[in-house]
């Protein structure tokens, strides 16, 4: 163990001194000048590495001045773009001798007519760079990285040496032919496939991989959204039957003690629902995480809803409407009962009226606070500033029009006595809505729209939403969130406006249609690839995506150290949350309607987005590792596999499986068949060999005749490693 332990040392101090750069870089190997044959190119003078610019016909070794007013025009091949795809799709930044990384504005990007396989493309320099000398340059394409290329800012020369392995790229005179076949389906594992497994799962499986060599992915994302019907043909939208959950009484009775207050006042029976959901619903794995997403924009929290009872009509909704249309999804939570009690709709009467919901549902749900362009970025006006999407009047507007809705506890098919009905939509009261003119979003700069007083509150409703719906906002910031959520936390604007132009109009199901927005999020260029290299690619797993990605892979089940009643068939009974909770996400229970961590959070000292940094510190880093070595190192008595502990309120306990690992450490004695099958299954090949050599060294400490200490060994070191925890 000791070379474990060193291994854990070194990592954790990494992770209390470097919290966020030793994820952020998520072994991206900056200094590695291989290429994957799809990378841009950036082209350099044929007996250097040094840049080819717009300045080479009148300067030998051309020099920028430094500030933010100068632009450089680098020559970019190996390029295969879409149709309309241009320089939003593009991203560059400088590295300097003292290794700060200055972010650059694109400005255009241009094919030259001549040879039509090399672009133009245009970048302003960052303000902030001062008379650095050399410098390298790199540009990235669809999470992929470029070569990077020296540029001299200020004056030439300096200290700053190439990448490891870098060499003229010089002008080519025909295009770089490519390897057609280099992700042929049948081939097992590619990285792509890991990938997409990632992204549209609560984890890769070898079943599942399996299927996709022998299907495209589309063709899984169909049979994914396809309606599933149970036994009797009744609709139905999970795998496991939803918890029977009777409604009951707002204060807690005093017969009500131990398993009851358990059962019917906390998140537990849903929170287990969800865990057995993500280890063992294949047909609805699509299903429930694009629902886990959007849990996660259209925030109601257990904190105050209180009763799973409550909150299960809420998460039906949004299982309901993950492939539907977006504006039905909009309508339905709207009146859902959980979120009228959340954000205080439910209490809003003219006489009395609250903007709670009014605020949140323009700038979290829908349109954000400032104006868009299509690709997500800002709408600036003449002197740079953003426009606000809506002001005090039109959340007044709004407020008024969600004014006399509340619970419906008398007349409805659930309603009952002394119980608050949470499960029927909320009605109106016409008495308790105002009735007079209310202003809406404009679409238009400095324009108004407005409802004229009178009318009923169904028909300002229907008015209100279609107004939300129909506004252009909503295609680039719902679109971009859901791309966070599931790819990466820094898409580019091109990314953002393909995916907006889904939403806008596919040209079947129409505007907000949620299937053909998913498809274009998980089929996009951008998504897809065996290999990303642009080190500011992917997100950080978050806690929930964290572990169910270790547990998944591996044959969750029953623990062999409980003895489980026969109603757990051998599964996990998903009594998981516990782990998530010290990580800082409890299920169903956000700490505010900002959600777990704020959608817009970005990396301190960083231009960089990082929703899921948020909830990462010192604590909560250090608290990963203990889940790995909580799963994989079980105590002295355990038989093979894990368990999470044995508490009464975990009847058959969850472990995992590493028999197969064990026959591969057995079959290979230097422990490298091991570690690359761990990095061909979970890893989408991204090991870089520094942390590779690392592994294997703690792997070779271990006895070969250990083998199940030295599968163990190996999948706690690639688990707890940053390029795992930033799927990527």
């Amino acid at each position: 163990m000791d070379a474990i332990c060193n291994e854990c040392r070194r990592w954790c101090c990494m992770m209390l001194f470097g919290v966020f750069l030793c994820l952020l870089i998520s072994g991206a190997n900056s200094s590695a000048q291989t290429l994957p044959e799809d990378a841009p190119i950036i082209i350099s003078y044929s007996d250097s590495t040094r840049a080819l610019t717009n300045l080479e016909a009148s300067v030998k070794v051309p020099v920028f001045k430094p500030g933010g007013r100068t632009k450089v025009t680098l020559y970019v091949t190996n390029l295969d773009l879409l149709k309309n795809e241009g320089a939003n799709a593009f991203r560059a930044d400088i590295e300097d001798i003292n290794h700060y990384r200055y972010p650059l504005t694109i400005i255009s990007l241009d094919q030259l007519s001549d040879r039509p396989w090399v672009y133009a493309l245009t970048v302003q320099l960052h303000g902030g760079i001062g008379d650095v000398g050399d410098t390298l340059i790199r540009v990235t394409w669809r999470g992929m990285s470029s070569n990077r290329v020296r540029l001299a800012i200020g004056h030439a020369g300096g200290k700053m040496s190439d990448d490891d392995g870098a060499v003229p790229t010089p002008m080519p005179d025909k295009p770089i032919a490519r390897n057609q076949q280099s992700e042929a389906t049948g081939l097992p594992y590619t990285g792509d496939r890991v990938r997409f497994m990632e992204q549209t799962t609560f984890g890769p499986t070898a079943e599942l991989e399996m299927r996709l060599r022998r299907i495209p992915y589309s063709t899984w994302l169909t049979e994914q959204m396809e309606q599933k019907y149970d036994s009797v043909g009744v609709k139905r939208y999970s795998v496991f039957p939803y918890p029977n959950l009777p409604l009951q009484p707002t204060n807690i009775p005093t017969t009500c003690t131990g398993v009851c207050v358990r059962d019917n006042y906390t998140m537990y029976p849903l929170q287990n629902w969800f865990y057995r959901e993500t280890l063992y619903g294949e047909d609805q794995q699509l299903r429930r995480r694009v629902a886990w997403a959007l849990s996660q924009i259209f925030v109601v929290s257990g904190n105050e809803t209180v009763q799973p009872s409550r909150m299960l009509p809420y998460l039906q909704t949004l299982d309901k409407h993950a492939f539907g249309n977006f504006r039905d999804l909009l309508g339905e939570l709207t009146l859902n009962p959980a979120m009228g009690n959340y954000l205080d709709m439910a209490i809003s009467t003219k006489q009395n009226p609250n903007e709670n919901y009014a605020r949140e549902i323009l700038q979290l749900f829908s349109v954000g606070v400032d104006m868009l362009n299509q690709d997500g970025t800002p709408v600036l006006t003449q002197q740079g500033n953003k426009i606000p999407t809506y002001d005090q009047a039109v959340v007044n507007g709004f407020t008024k029009v969600f004014t006399g809705w509340s619970f419906c506890n008398v007349g409805c098919t659930n309603s009952q006595a002394g119980i608050v009905n949470f499960r029927d939509a909320m009605i109106s009261t016409e008495a308790n809505h105002d009735m007079t003119s209310k202003q809406l979003l404009s679409y238009e700069p400095g324009g108004t729209t407005t409802i004229p007083g009178g009318l009923s509150p169904e028909h300002d409703l229907e008015l209100a939403l279609n107004n939300i719906f129909n506004h252009p906002n909503v295609g680039p910031f719902i679109g971009k969130l859901l791309i966070q959520q599931l790819v990466t936390s820094n898409p580019t604007p091109a990314y953002v406006a393909r995916v907006a132009a889904a939403f806008n109009n596919n040209g079947v199901g129409g505007r907000g249609d949620m299937r053909a927005v998913i498809r274009a999020i998980l089929l996009d260029p951008e998504a897809r690839g065996n290999i990303k290299t642009d080190p500011d690619y992917g997100h950080l797993r978050e806690p929930v995506l964290y572990v169910t990605n270790v547990l998944r892979p591996f044959s969750p089940s029953a623990n062999n150290n409980i003895t489980p009643p026969t109603s757990c068939n051998g599964q996990s009974d998903g009594v998981i949350n516990g782990i998530t909770l010290t990580l800082d996400q409890d299920v169903y229970n956000p700490p505010s309607v900002f959600n777990y961590y704020q959608m817009d959070y970005s990396i301190p000292n960083t231009n960089l987005s990082g929703p899921e940094f948020g909830i990462f510190s010192t604590g909560t880093a250090l608290k990963r590792p203990n889940f790995v070595n909580q799963m994989v190192f079980p105590a002295a008595n355990a038989r093979t596999g894990i368990q999470i502990n044995t508490a009464q309120n975990i009847p058959c306990g969850t472990m995992i499986t590493l028999t197969r690992l064990q026959t591969i450490a057995a079959a290979d004695l230097t422990g490298g068949l091991l570690v690359d099958t761990l990095n061909k299954e979970i890893m989408h090949g991204s090991i870089n060999g520094l942390v590779r050599n690392e592994i294997m060294t703690a792997i070779q400490a271990v006895s070969p005749a250990d083998t199940l200490k030295r599968a163990r060994t190996a999948l706690y070191l690639v688990a707890t490693s940053s390029q795992f925890q930033v799927q990527r």
